[in-house]
């Protein structure tokens, strides 16, 4: 990736630092999230019971842009796979805002189903979280390696982070379709 800006080691030592705070602090807020003392109250009338939709919508789209993004940087369209790696952070930022507000304003939603499909939904849930937590710092390490032009480290990287963030965006969606009937 073309550097955006020029990177002392210094600066970019720095925001590795800054990329293990922000997500030591996202990791609080989701955990915050889950406590119903701290859910707030929005007033009457108002509702975002139309976020999780958004959040599906979003998580679909970044699967696609980071299918794209693949697709250009295999044809050695680096100022493609750019564009569509910024849309996909882009829109995982606006993602994580909707989900921290929607989760900060709504009781959790308890999924109803039985049998098998309990069992279907809850391991597609909890490898969905695990993998989103794991791979939350290490899309940020990649993309700031992406942007620092450090070629080697970008592609190390980008080999883990890549398919985690994909099953990410796409069990997201799955995960919303069957719990949609019980919200």
């Amino acid at each position: 990736m073309e550097q955006h800006l020029p990177l002392s080691a210094a600066a970019e030592k720095k925001l590795r630092i800054g990329v293990w705070v922000v997500t030591a602090l996202v990791l609080v807020l989701v955990g915050l999230m889950r406590r119903p003392e701290l859910r707030i109250a929005l007033p009457e009338g108002m509702h975002l019971n139309f976020l999780p939709a958004v959040h599906a919508v979003l998580n679909s789209t970044v699967a696609l842009c980071l299918i794209a993004a693949l697709l250009a940087v295999k044809q050695g369209n680096i100022a493609r796979h750019k564009r569509f790696m910024t849309a996909a952070m882009v829109l995982s930022t606006v993602f994580l805002l909707c989900y921290v507000a929607y989760h900060f304003t709504n009781a959790e939603t308890k999924f109803g189903g039985v049998g098998g499909i309990r069992a279907l939904y809850f391991g597609l849930l909890i490898t969905h979280i695990f993998s989103a937590a794991v791979s939350f710092p290490l899309i940020l390490l990649t993309y700031l390696a992406g942007w620092a032009d450090r070629r080697e480290a970008h592609r190390r990287l980008a080999k883990i982070t890549f398919p985690l963030w994909l099953y990410v965006a796409i069990t997201g969606p799955i995960c919303y379709l069957m719990l949609r009937p019980y919200y």
